[in-house]
């Protein structure tokens, strides 16, 4: 009886993190798997032409020929340093603006009109001005990105100064903040969720404006190879292209930023740890 008792009393422990994070990859990668399956019954039902849609075959002979020549690691070097640079300003300059929209009514009765009107030319309807201010290359598709980044961002770092209460403002400054402090331990901490998700959403605009831009002011880059590709009807590299974007995209969110904007608002208190 006492044995059944303590038994009673004991807690079920759940599934460990591991295994919750083994079944979430799954649950994910299912859907790309059943993809790739698929793709060669589909080919062979419909009896579809290699000049209009590869084989698997073709496009893993075109990542092995394109690796050992070097031409991928290449192009995804330089389409991986143009985000970085473009996104890396674009939130230099964003959140020092967002902030100062959400302390000043003023700034932020200025600005708005004017964010609400670029905001819809962000990234890709930038590219044909922006090869003629800068050429052809990396300033060019640096700006496109830059452009992509930067209203988001901007955006919704104001949203969350805003969402900041004036009373905790106020009681930061009657016990003595200054601006730095202010600054520092206020501000930029409440609107740090906001931030990060702004981050998150700007640099997937960032992506596809990247690849827009490489297809019309480089020389290399994936959007380039692709571009090239279409010229000599290499459906297989073309398609290539297209996984390893799709592929780099899903590494950076999952890896990167899901992971980052997961513990930022864990940090602050939005939601509690699983």
């Amino acid at each position: 009886m006492a044995t059944a008792d303590l038994a009673a009393a004991t807690p079920r422990l759940g599934p460990s993190r591991a295994s919750r994070r083994l079944v979430a990859a799954a649950t994910f990668l299912l859907p790309l798997a059943v993809l790739f399956a698929l793709w060669p019954l589909t080919l062979a039902l419909f009896d579809v032409s290699p000049r209009v849609f590869p084989p698997v075959g073709a496009v893993a002979g075109a990542f092995w020929e394109t690796m050992r020549d070097g031409t991928l690691p290449a192009h995804v070097g330089a389409s991986l340093g143009r985000v970085f640079v473009g996104t890396a300003l674009g939130i230099l300059v964003a959140v020092p603006l967002g902030i100062a929209m959400g302390v000043s009514r003023g700034v932020s009765t200025f600005l708005t009109p004017l964010f609400r009107f670029f905001s819809v030319l962000a990234g890709i309807a930038w590219i044909p001005i922006a090869t003629l201010w800068f050429g052809y290359g990396f300033g060019a598709i640096t700006f496109v990105i830059f452009n992509a980044v930067f209203f988001i961002v901007a955006y919704n770092t104001l949203l969350g100064v805003s969402a900041i209460p004036m009373r905790l403002r106020h009681a930061a400054a009657s016990l003595g903040a200054g601006p730095v402090a202010m600054l520092t331990e206020v501000l930029l901490p409440g609107a740090l969720p906001n931030i990060v998700t702004g981050i998150r959403t700007g640099l997937g605009f960032a992506w596809r404006g990247l690849i827009a831009a490489e297809m019309i002011a480089t020389n290399v880059g994936l959007g380039y190879m692709l571009f090239v590709a279409r010229d000599f009807y290499r459906t297989e590299v073309i398609v290539l292209g297209m996984i390893v974007i799709g592929a780099l995209w899903l590494l950076i969110d999952r890896l990167l930023l899901a992971p980052l904007e997961r513990a930022t608002i864990e940090r602050w208190g939005l939601v509690q740890r699983a």
